[in-house]
């Protein structure tokens, strides 16, 4: 678990620099609305980081061209997996209810694995050049 939290932190801080990358969500980057409750309650901020590229089109693009990292809707595998929760695990909710969940059409989910990091950043780097 140790090396999932320690990828998937490297992941979020280094979409944050992303200009194609709108939003990042994850528990332990300091501009978290939970950062401050997060870090007393648990270790490490967990596997899953979330980011939003401003639009369906984009989402698919960037999924479309991803080569290392699978697609699934489900999340928890020692490989890193991307889903779309907007046409997948959430599809079936109104708009309204996706939206009070933050669940917009250009959202990723990360179930980030136990690859190297490096790896890990470089799919998802030449996924994001190429969209």
């Amino acid at each position: 678990m140790d090396r999932h939290c320690e990828n998937a932190l490297s992941l979020a801080k280094y979409l944050k620099e992303s200009t194609q990358v709108k939003i990042v969500n994850y528990p332990f980057l300091p501009d978290h609305p939970n950062y401050q409750i997060a870090k007393k309650q648990m270790k490490s901020g967990g596997g899953i980081v979330t980011f939003d590229l401003g639009g369906a089109q984009k989402a698919k693009q960037f999924l479309n061209g991803l080569k290392m990292i699978s697609l699934t809707a489900n999340l928890g595998d020692s490989r890193t997996i991307a889903s779309h929760p907007f046409s997948t695990t959430h599809r079936k909710l109104s708009s309204d209810e996706k939206e009070l969940l933050g669940i917009g059409p250009g959202l990723i989910r990360i179930s980030v694995g136990l690859e190297h990091i490096d790896d890990i950043m470089e799919d998802i780097s030449q996924s994001l050049t190429n969209m």
